[in-house]
């Protein structure tokens, strides 16, 4: 690995500007960042949000220099990175780039908006493209550490920590010297352990907001004059010596920049529940299409690769649950049983009363999930489902792919129906304002302040409450 990986780094990420990025990014950037919003609102109602959003407004009294979307308080742009960051996560219904295995916008978006807020007057155009290299960086680190979550990390807080200074260190026009401090700072503070995953605890959903909060504290600390390591990459305590052990794909960070963009290969969730499992509803949803009903099971068998089934294949039990929320969410069994036995598998599906049905738990409870060793250890997509019927026959169906990835996108249509969805759901917000905040991101240039987002998701969030 060469020692000026780091280094060679930052100077890609200082020398990549709105210029340089091809116009069908730039429109899919602006579509994430629509659907980021939109699940950022849903979270409203989340399990801890609330909570934390206001704890951390309290120890931020205004004024203040960025924003928490939710709270509706301006505080310290690393307070609010937080929030945000969590918020856009807890309805694990924010994007995910398959191969990688990150959600990246939920750490580039909080980090880049929080550093935009605290600089003032960043033009759209640049705010654009400090999202999109965050993104680009989140999605190639996730390549290059390809089995990071199958050695107890969560990759999106981990590597995130990488990517949000990246984010927030472009949107405070840092130079490459820059950017590499940022850089080895973050390095420097770097956590992520997937246990919070495992144990389907609330921490899980915090992890964006550790990781944006780390990225925008690395950049304005980079900004200062501080000076981080050098080597956060390939140095001896590096990322890919010390937390990846080794197993390090350092092509994966360089090659084809400016030519090919992972950024145009994260996809977009159609399902507010872990992605190891949607390709599961998808044929639940198919099944369900072709006259199948939970009555007519008498067991079932879902195979998924080994560390998609470290993630979701627990038996579903709520009762027994920590977090009944998040152990729907991170259940095979569960996702298949309401897609079944309701038709969809929506927000509703993933809150109480549904996750508590006992019908719905009878059934999760008909169903075992295994890991299948034919199956590549980190594949996402594929799936096996194998169905007894009571009257003896058997039905066996199978997936290669999943909806929202780059090869079964999501229509523009279905994407501002999940956002409008997902705002009326969280805030109440009406088709016609949600629509209104669509477009002004839709036509975000270099002659828009991007501090106009979060003024503006504000003032949406206001009219809403009066009415």
């Amino acid at each position: 690995m060469s020692d000026g990986l780091s280094r060679a780094l930052a100077a890609r990420l200082a020398e990549t500007g709105p210029a340089q990025l091809p116009p069908e990014l730039l429109h899919r950037v602006r579509l994430f960042l629509i659907d980021t919003f939109g699940v950022l609102g849903a979270a409203a109602r989340a399990p801890g949000v609330a909570e934390v959003t206001a704890l951390m407004g309290g120890w931020n009294p205004a004024p203040g220099a960025a924003t928490a979307l939710l709270g509706g308080w301006r505080g310290a742009p690393d307070a609010a990175a937080l929030c945000n960051g969590m918020a856009a996560h807890a309805m694990d219904f924010d994007d995910q780039h398959d191969d990688a295995r990150v959600h990246a916008y939920c750490v580039a978006l909080p980090a880049a908006l929080a550093a935009a807020e605290a600089r003032g007057g960043l033009d759209g155009a640049t705010f654009l493209t400090a999202v999109a290299l965050g993104v680009e960086l989140h999605c190639r680190l996730g390549l290059a550490a390809h089995n990071s979550l199958g050695k107890g990390w969560h990759p999106t807080t981990a590597l995130g920590h990488l990517a949000g200074a990246a984010a927030a260190g472009k949107a405070l026009l840092l130079d490459s010297g820059g950017l590499l401090s940022a850089l080895g700072i973050a390095q420097a503070q770097l956590g992520g352990s997937a246990q919070g995953l495992f144990e389907q605890a609330l921490t899980k959903r915090m992890g964006p907001g550790f990781a944006a909060r780390s990225g925008v504290l690395s950049a304005v600390l980079a900004r200062a004059g501080i000076a981080g390591p050098k080597q956060p990459l390939e140095g001896r305590a590096g990322l890919a010596a010390l937390h990846e052990r080794g197993e390090f794909d350092a092509d994966s960070l360089l090659a084809g920049w400016g030519e090919r963009w992972e950024a145009m290969n994260v996809s977009m969730k159609p399902f507010p529940c872990c992605r190891c499992s949607h390709s599961t509803i998808q044929v639940a949803l198919a099944l369900r299409a072709e006259g199948l009903r939970p009555e007519m099971l008498r067991a079932g068998t879902i195979r998924l690769s080994r560390v998609n089934h470290g993630a979701v294949g627990c038996r579903y039990d709520p009762a027994t649950a920590a977090n009944p929320v998040v152990h729907a969410q991170f259940s095979a069994a569960y996702a298949f049983a309401v897609a079944l036995a309701t038709g969809e598998a929506g927000l509703e599906s993933f809150r109480a009363p549904t996750l508590h049905d006992p019908a719905l738990v009878a059934l999760a409870q008909r169903i075992a999930v295994v890991a299948d060793d034919a199956i590549s250890p980190t594949a996402l997509a594929p799936t096996i489902v194998a169905i007894e019927l009571a009257d003896g026959s058997r039905i066996v169906r199978a997936r290669e792919r999943v909806l929202g990835s780059p090869e079964e996108p999501m229509a523009e249509d279905a994407i501002f129906a999940k956002f409008r969805g997902c705002l009326a759901d969280g805030l109440g917000v009406a088709p016609t304002a949600a629509d209104a905040f669509a477009e002004r991101i839709l036509h975000l240039g270099a002659a828009d302040d991007a501090a106009m987002l979060p003024r503006a998701f504000q003032a949406m969030r206001e009219a809403s409450s009066r009415h």
